[in-house]
């Protein structure tokens, strides 16, 4: 990210700016409205949400005058307002991303299939999308990736989630030509696969948050994901399915991440995984045969070593996502991306016994968690994607709890854009 704070200060001296069209005010685009405000070069020139009252207190948060925000669903009233330089307030996703002026979409809905849809959409009609959308990522990225590229415009998942602060580590060491062993994250809270919305309701109201999103969490639906958009832009792979997910510290991770014969938790190298006790941190474990490189990098305190970490121990989520926004525009990369194709999937495992008619609630309901397996492994199996997972899908055959679902124990009453988005997937690849 070196060098867009001046390229944003260029921007902005030639009386010009980046107009980012946001879709989805919730907790995420409400804090990106206000860094963007913040920012030189650069503006959320529209935002579309289910209430138009949310965006507007969002612009208000952020210090835009009352006078300056236009609710409309008129793309006429909206292109006026761009020209005169207010900022647009809409229901009406597919008008944002068709308004002439803006530059690059924004997708924080955090819903699969609209998440979908949004990007699809955008890369049709010739704009750069920033996915805060990591289940549709995982879903269907492959094939948004391929149609960006060749659309000329870029497709990428955000700085400050967690995939892409652990790319950020991941070109930094690929780049000096150290052996990348092993990434992952720490996780916030203690693994529990029967987390449901009622029982994380309490904490969710205590944060401010939705009871589902937080459940997701809960759950280690989230962390699979996430870890699973690092495996797609790595060829990286979760060492077993659902990973290892060990206890430690950050000065013990070296250690625990090496080969079993070496004393480790390791069956292979070039893994992803997660960590109870280093939240809200991500790191790389790296090493190198090179004996000047160990020498120095001893000096340097990085460690006995044969393995060293590099940690970043924060990670701002939304506030960051403005970084990606300018990358794509201005250096026209991505700041993560499935480079790697469909590496690994996280497949929907049942959180308690599933009978025939059963309808599956989504991601931090009551019916499935995810687990992250290889795409090799998944694809034996059979499995049903984490992301396909909506009320429109049903079970048709028992389940039983902590067993994962395949296609053969499920039928769709309607197919969706992500269901024909990834038929057409495996299609293509």
């Amino acid at each position: 990210m070196l060098g867009l704070n001046r390229k944003l200060m260029q921007l902005e001296k030639e009386g010009k700016e980046i107009k980012v069209g946001l879709i989805g005010c919730g907790q995420m685009g409400r804090g990106m409205i206000s860094q963007i405000e913040s920012m030189k070069g650069m503006r959320v020139a529209a935002t579309a949400d289910l209430k138009t009252d949310i965006i507007q207190n969002a612009y208000m948060t952020a210090g835009v005058e009352p006078q300056h925000i236009v609710t409309t669903t008129e793309i006429e009233t909206a292109e006026k307002a761009l020209r005169e330089n207010k900022v647009v307030a809409t229901t009406d996703v597919s008008m944002v991303i068709a308004l002439p002026g803006i530059d690059v979409i924004v997708d924080a809905t955090g819903i699969p299939n609209l998440g979908a849809e949004i990007a699809w959409k955008t890369i049709m009609n010739k704009k750069h999308i920033v996915m805060l959308n990591v289940e549709a990522d995982i879903t269907v990225g492959p094939l948004l990736h391929q149609m960006a590229e060749a659309s000329s415009v870029v497709y990428t998942g955000s700085a400050g989630d967690e995939p892409g602060c652990i790319m950020e580590l991941y070109d930094f060491a690929d780049a000096l030509g150290f052996d990348i062993v092993a990434l992952g994250k720490g996780k916030n809270n203690p693994l529990n696969y029967e987390a449901n919305p009622d029982s994380a309701a309490a904490e969710a109201k205590e944060k401010g948050s939705s009871p589902k999103m937080l459940a997701s969490f809960q759950d280690g639906t989230k962390t699979m994901v996430e870890m699973n958009a690092v495996a797609n832009a790595t060829g990286f792979l979760p060492d077993k399915p659902g990973m290892h997910g060990p206890e430690g510290t950050v000065k013990e991770l070296p250690d625990i991440f090496r080969l079993q014969e070496e004393g480790g938790i390791l069956k292979s190298k070039k893994i992803v995984d997660y960590v109870n006790g280093v939240a809200p941190g991500v790191f790389a474990i790296i090493s190198s045969e090179k004996e000047e490189v160990n020498h120095e990098m001893q000096y340097l305190k990085m460690g006995p070593g044969p393995n060293y970490i590099l940690f970043r121990p924060y990670h701002l989520t939304s506030l960051e996502t403005p970084l990606s926004v300018a990358r794509a525009y201005l250096n026209q990369s991505a700041t993560i991306a499935p480079w790697h194709g469909l590496q690994a999937e996280t497949v929907a495992t049942a959180k308690k016994d599933l009978q025939p008619g059963d309808r599956l609630d989504g991601i931090g309901g009551y019916t499935v968690y995810g687990t992250l397996y290889s795409q090799e492994e998944s694809k034996a199996a059979n499995a049903f994607p984490i992301g396909l997972v909506d009320p429109n899908v049903v079970v048709k055959r028992a389940v039983k709890k902590g067993d994962i679902l395949t296609y053969d124990d499920i039928e769709q009453e309607r197919e969706s854009t992500i269901w024909k988005l990834r038929s057409l997937q495996a299609q293509s690849f």
